[in-house]
């Protein structure tokens, strides 16, 4: 993936069941439109996207040439985007209302809760289930509100670890499994000026959410009102680690999208991070040549109370939205379009289907030492834990990275940027005129 498209996937880039009861607390998708057309008219079918169609890839109208040539009746018509997420949904909002809504749409997982509640999607939970084992069960349970389902996930962030195998074996360390192992390590490594984790400010609103909430829920639904802890026994432990490696100065702090932390990684003295699935071919751009063969791909180790499992940064599925006249039609569309895997892995991503395997491009072997780095992945997706996102989650992934800027300079605490989540989770939800319970 190149470059430009690394905040772009990041935004598109997140996963966990969202098994929570909605129905007071939004307004809900409305039942199955639809079980297809009958006047022996071939079904229109529209598809809104923002995939990168970047050069060398294979583009989604080729891809979809390929559906309508094999499927006559069903003929399906995809736009590109070319806005960023936010600016998306405000045009399906407007075309909701005025019924000019595509049938499909890309929506990413952290924002399906707030299109939801502003009504834009169509139940389409009993088509689902169709294809439900054609996807990994966590991205599945990503396009779920209140127990009912509005798509099917496209691809997936899952957080893992990303180290120098080289330099750790140089310095006599292995990939640390537990909390005290993981510290004594980034210790036992800063005593020979080197990181083997990094502490991203600018990331604190994507990975912190991901990494505490894989042992528990920040967000759950309970008699129709919202209920907001997100001072988990995870997030302390996030808070725990990260403050002791600061104030022990044996983590890296460059903030993960300024140039300093490119650096860092250029001149061997960050030799490992957490990262999303899909930053794989970011950091081969970023480390460049000089270490090629050297780095490997890892799943997070029992470092925060979560028992080794992942959870979500990034990612996206698509939606049918409120309006469309075959959602059973689109479904169908939706279910084969998601499961072209070497199609959607050439537009740099990490796929949700579990249909079959995803090949590692050679370059990707290449630089990650011969590893099948798509397997590694996919062990990610199947190792997430659950994780529910809140409508208006952007700003409480805003405010979150204030905060945590704080702790790199020493004026503020890592613990703080989780209870900045949780008085900014409680304000947001309340100035949406949802319910929450106190």
């Amino acid at each position: 993936m190149v470059s430009h498209n690394k905040r772009f996937i990041a935004a598109l880039a997140s996963v966990a069941a969202m098994g929570i009861a909605l129905s007071g607390c939004g307004s809900a998708g409305g039942d199955t439109a639809s079980d297809g057309a009958t006047s022996g008219e071939p079904v229109e079918i529209t598809y809104m996207h923002r995939l990168p169609d970047s050069e060398g890839m294979t583009q989604v109208n080729d891809i979809v040439k390929k559906w309508n040539d094999e499927h006559p009746d069903i003929q399906v018509t995809a736009t590109k985007f070319d806005g960023n997420a936010s600016d998306m949904i405000k045009k399906l909002e407007t075309d909701v209302k005025s019924g000019e809504a595509p049938d499909l749409a890309q929506i990413g997982y952290s924002e399906l809760p707030e299109v939801f509640t502003k009504g834009l999607l169509e139940d389409v939970t009993e088509e689902a289930a169709k294809y439900q084992d054609h996807f990994a069960e966590g991205p599945f349970n990503l396009m779920q509100v209140g127990g009912k389902t509005y798509g099917l996930p496209q691809d997936t962030g899952p957080l893992v670890y990303y180290y120098n195998a080289t330099a750790f074996e140089e310095l006599g360390l292995s990939v640390p499994t537990t909390q005290e192992e993981l510290i004594e390590s980034a210790k036992k490594a800063a005593e020979q000026g080197k990181y083997i984790l990094s502490y991203q400010a600018d990331e604190a609103g994507n990975m912190f959410p991901s990494l505490a909430g894989a042992s528990e829920a920040w967000y759950t639904v309970e008699d129709d009102a919202w209920v907001v802890n997100t001072e988990t026994a995870g997030s302390d432990a996030v808070a725990s680690v990260f403050q002791e490696l600061i104030d022990s100065s044996a983590v890296a702090t460059s903030p993960r999208w300024d140039p300093s932390f490119d650096a860092s990684l250029q001149d061997g003295s960050l030799i490992g991070t957490i990262g999303a699935g899909w930053e794989a071919p970011l950091l081969m751009d970023s480390i460049g040549d000089a270490q090629k063969g050297q780095w490997r791909v890892a799943q997070l180790g029992d470092w925060f109370e979560n028992d080794g499992k992942s959870g979500p940064d990034g990612g996206s599925g698509v939606a049918v939205l409120k309006g469309s006249e075959h959602p059973a039609e689109a479904m169908e569309f939706l279910d084969w379009f998601n499961t072209q895997v070497a199609d959607l892995v050439s537009q740099g991503l990490v796929v949700a289907a579990s249909t079959e395997a995803a090949e590692t491009p050679s370059d990707w072997a290449e630089f990650y030492g011969g590893q099948d780095v798509m397997a590694e992945l996919a062990t990610a997706n199947d190792n997430m834990g659950e994780f529910t996102y809140m409508p208006g989650y952007s700003a409480v992934g805003a405010a979150m990275k204030e905060t945590a800027a704080k702790a790199v300079d020493g004026s503020g605490k890592v613990a703080d940027v989780f209870a900045t989540a949780q008085s900014t989770s409680i304000e947001t939800l309340k100035n949406l005129g949802l319910t929450v319970a106190e």
